[in-house]
């Protein structure tokens, strides 16, 4: 009897990272997959779902214009009574640390229906930071009953908190994502991008727009990359802004209207792999962008004071920039002068995953409802 594996999701970067592994569980037999989505975020999630090729079996459309996370979990939490009512999963997924995430392993504890947590075990231990994911974590942590970690310090951090059991090591679905996405004679449908000059500029990709970087942070981080651009001739940055008002403003305030700063539209994920797969380096307060660009081969400056992926810097791959305007520029200029300080970030081994995440969730799965002899070969770095 196949098991029928109900995915949750409903933001852009949620959708990225559970998109492959709505694939994987479709193509194989002892799965009956369904997929809902909460539409957190409608239209950019609906462009991962174009690309990937996924049709929910249910969709709670639930944004509005200015919703409060409040209003997104409450929404969330009613509208996911109908759907499991409807379908009865025999296992809930949900993904990260997003308020779908949270409402969605909730609203499945309230069914009494077993939740699996895929990207389980990240931490900052700082419950402001970042707002409101870090809780949001840790909460779902607490309700699932499988713990799907990217990394071993990952698996560390959920013993930390008692989680031992229903733990695997799988990798990143994201490293997964990108092996269908990334491709050398991609054409941009953003035709400003096919006008950057990759092979004889140093582009660099930023992405800025975390709630806990609202006001003085963000106002630091736009000045030192104004600066950045002011300074060095060879530069230009790329901003896809996003939809949020308060970075949309800022972004207009303090990057508008300069030459070699070209602040776009938020892009799609084939879009964005591809410009992350050509830029010089990466810029961003993303937590996403953090695993995918060492995958690329691209330095990240990490755009926050603290990271729950630390994997990465220490690996060498990314350098935690903070919000300063003086620590921020200082860091990015060395990458623009220093050879070697670049070559050695951009040559350090990706700790995130083989491209193989996907089929080991399925298989751990697989393995805990009977349907497999043995538990999936854990992800080593």
């Amino acid at each position: 009897m196949s098991i029928r594996v109900m995915t949750i999701f409903g933001t852009r970067p949620e959708a990225i990272k559970m998109a492959p592994l709505v694939r994987e569980l479709e193509r194989r037999a002892e799965f009956e997959s369904l997929c809902c989505v909460t539409a957190q975020h409608r239209q950019m999630l609906d462009s991962v779902l174009d690309i990937f090729h996924i049709a929910p079996d249910y969709d709670l459309n639930i944004m509005e214009p200015r919703q409060t996370l409040s209003t997104i979990t409450s929404k969330c939490l009613l509208g996911m009574e109908d759907v499991l009512d409807r379908a009865r999963p025999d296992l809930v997924l949900v993904h990260g640390d997003t308020s779908t995430t949270f409402a969605g392993a909730l609203a499945a504890f309230y069914y009494q229906i077993p939740v699996g947590h895929v990207e389980a075990g990240l931490r900052t231990w700082d419950r402001y930071s970042p707002f409101p994911e870090e809780m949001n974590r840790r909460l779902v942590g607490d309700i699932a009953q499988l713990h799907f970690c990217p990394t071993a310090s990952n698996r560390s951090n959920l013993a930390r908190e008692g989680i031992t059991e229903g733990v695997f090591v799988t990798g990143n679905t994201v490293i997964d994502a990108l092996r269908t996405t990334v491709r050398k004679d991609y054409r941009f449908t953003t035709e400003s991008l096919n006008d950057l000059d990759f092979a004889g500029r140093k582009i660099i990709l930023v992405t800025c727009h975390r709630r806990e970087n609202y006001g003085e942070p963000m106002t630091h981080i736009m000045t030192a990359l104004r600066r950045l651009a002011d300074d060095f001739a060879e530069v230009e940055l790329v901003y896809p802004v996003h939809l949020s008002p308060v970075v949309q403003e800022a972004a207009k305030t303090y990057l508008g209207g300069h030459p070699r700063i070209h602040l776009i539209a938020p892009l799609d994920v084939v879009e964005m792999h591809n410009l992350m797969a050509r830029c010089c380096f990466v810029m961003t307060d993303s937590g996403g962008l953090q695993e995918e660009a060492p995958a690329l081969g691209k330095p990240v400056l990490v755009l926050r004071r603290e990271t729950e992926r630390p994997e990465a810097v220490s690996a060498g791959t990314a350098r935690l920039a903070g919000t300063e305007e003086e620590a921020v520029y200082r860091l990015a200029a060395q990458l623009l002068q220093d050879e070697g300080a670049y070559a050695a970030m951009a040559h350090a081994v990706n700790p995130y995953g083989d491209g193989r995440a996907c089929a080991r969730i399925a298989d751990a799965i697989a393995w805990q409802w009977g349907q497999r002899e043995t538990a999936p070969e854990e992800f080593m770095a």
